[in-house]
């Protein structure tokens, strides 16, 4: 695996592998969650959401970054494409970081890649000036591995909750 900068090439591959990562959390835990009348209002149009943001995430010049992890091996394979990304900003003026996306593939999952993308992003976030990060997560059972890497990575967990009613 190598960890790279994102290329205007990768954005395909990018935005595959958010809506793969993400399906299983909008149509298998939201929806049945909050109902369909919540779920078309909040997030009804997910994939094509990612499929507008995705070209937005990088953007050095608004202090917006992507880094990505090749499959492979450090002998040229290229093995099967992204293994994953991450994506972050960084406000120089405060000194503050945050980690907007995390995605590794399922066959990728469980070997350490999103550690070495969280920690490829906090050293440029430190090359910037940045003194602290801050990453987010769900609280529901889809996102608990990724609850469980941040605290791995020393990351304090703020409780918060969010509320759905239909009116």
């Amino acid at each position: 695996m190598r960890i790279r900068a994102f290329t205007p090439r990768d954005l395909t591959a990018l935005t595959d592998l958010t809506i793969e990562t993400f399906r299983p959390f909008y149509e298998d835990s939201f929806r049945p969650l909050v109902g369909e009348t919540v779920f078309a209002n909040q997030h009804g149009d997910w994939r094509d959401d990612y499929r507008r943001e995705a070209p937005r995430l990088h953007a050095p010049e608004r202090h917006l970054y992507v880094a990505v992890a090749e499959a492979g091996d450090d002998n040229g394979d290229d093995g099967d494409g992204l293994a994953g990304y991450v994506a972050w900003s960084v406000d120089p003026d405060r000194r503050n970081g945050s980690v907007s996306h995390l995605a590794v593939s399922a066959q990728h999952r469980r070997h350490h890649v999103g550690t070495a993308l969280c920690e490829h992003a906090f050293a440029h976030m430190r090359s910037l000036g940045a003194e602290v990060v801050e990453i987010g997560t769900g609280g529901d059972p889809f996102h608990a591995p990724a609850r469980a890497l941040y605290e791995r990575l020393g990351c304090t967990a703020l409780p918060t909750a969010v509320y759905y009613r239909q009116l």
